[in-house]
């Protein structure tokens, strides 16, 4: 394997971290040690930039290419997240009854009824009536659910040793 560039990352399939390399797990090195290193990333990914610096963190992360909304060493996105009402869209149920009181007792093709201790609760369908709002409600527990992609973890690690890259 040819020498890579310093701060280059890599897929490695294995869990062993291959010299020159160290894990993309945010830790803290001393600029004093790593001033090539600290000279490409500064402080992008953390560090207080007189005398730490920080790695890339990709523990449970996909990375993605830099963008206009999304600069360098950004971090987004969430592992699980609790959808609120106001989040669904907007939708409707339709849901009829009739004041008539009801002639059967079979629910099938006919419409919920006005009912008595002698009147059964179905009716076949006439006029429709409005129902009052409350009788439907949102339901829903309101626990979060994962919201991640298909995926498979290895080991990202960042080239801590390496050709120092041009700039052109």
């Amino acid at each position: 394997m040819s020498d890579p560039f310093l701060g280059e990352i890599k897929a490695f399939a294995s869990a062993v971290i291959p010299r020159g390399w160290s894990p993309c797990d945010g830790r803290i090195l001393p600029i004093n040690q790593n001033q090539a290193l600290f000279s490409l990333l500064g402080t992008t990914y953390g560090g207080d930039g007189r005398t730490t610096f920080a790695l890339p963190d990709l523990r449970g992360r996909v990375p993605i290419h830099t963008g206009a909304t999304q600069p360098q060493g950004t971090v987004g996105g969430s592992e699980t997240v609790a959808l609120r009402s106001e989040q669904l869209p907007a939708h409707t149920h339709t849901w009829v009854a009739s004041s008539t009181p009801g002639d059967t007792a079979t629910p099938a093709d006919n419409l919920l009824a006005a009912s008595s201790a002698t009147n059964p609760a179905w009716a076949a369908p006439g006029t429709p009536v409005a129902m009052a709002p409350e009788t439907v409600a949102t339901a829903g527990g309101g626990a979060p659910h994962e919201n991640m992609q298909p995926w498979l973890a290895v080991q990202y690690c960042i080239a801590v040793q390496g050709i120092f890259p041009s700039r052109n």
